[in-house]
């Protein structure tokens, strides 16, 4: 199991003007750390670091409010970028350099990550979950923008939608019941605690819908 002494310790800041939940994971042995979704307000993002040496920024997924202070936080830091391959939103062209693909993994000191993707709300979307063989007492996972606990993810196409609906079926909803989320936007949730909704969310026909769900529509 996971002792917590190895544990990696989250911290959380809302930036920038939505706000965007930034995290940073810090190793409590080495004080290495990774920074996730620099959305906005650099300084924030620092403090947020304070104790830790950053090895990397992670990035969930490239919609501007989750990489706002990205550049700021590449000069600052010196530490290389990480995310998927793409697309990314909009054909952006984000300077990475590390691209994360399912099942990869990204070492911060004693601990690790593992990069799951999560297509949908975009298609570079890439959950970041804290369990693997050398901690399988941890059940946090960094979800972006993947799901929340009032519904899914926004989305901009029926494509789209169907995209999300195949993620929950055979992603997120895979996960066990105690697995802590940590979204995106507003609070954290208790897989558990949402599932029976979003099971009977995905027994409804929604059509060719697209945009914002919620678990009761």
């Amino acid at each position: 199991m996971c002792t917590e002494k190895h544990r990696l310790r989250l911290r959380m800041r809302p930036v920038g003007p939505w706000p965007v939940n930034s995290y940073a994971l810090v190793c409590p042995v080495s004080n290495r750390s990774v920074l996730i979704d620099p959305g906005g307000d650099p300084e924030h993002l620092t403090d947020m670091l304070a104790g830790s040496v950053a090895v990397g920024i992670l990035i969930t997924h490239t919609h501007p409010d989750h990489i706002g202070a990205l550049e700021e936080m590449r000069a600052r830091l010196q530490v290389p970028v990480m995310a998927h391959p793409g697309p990314h939103w909009k054909g952006a062209m984000l300077a990475v350099d590390q691209h994360l693909d399912h099942g990869d993994r990204v070492e911060v000191g004693e601990g690790s990550i593992r990069a799951v993707h999560a297509p949908g709300h975009t298609d570079d979307l890439i959950c970041y979950a804290l369990w693997d063989e050398n901690q399988p007492g941890d059940q946090r996972v960094i979800v972006g923008d993947a799901i929340f606990e009032g519904g899914p993810g926004k989305t901009w196409s029926s494509a789209g939608f169907a995209a999300t609906l195949q993620t929950l079926r055979q992603v997120i909803l895979g996960w066990p019941d105690d697995t802590v989320c940590h979204p995106g936007h507003g609070p954290s949730f208790r897989l558990g605690d949402i599932r029976p909704a979003a099971q009977a969310f995905l027994r409804r026909d929604h059509g060719d819908f697209f945009g914002d769900a919620t678990w009761d529509m």
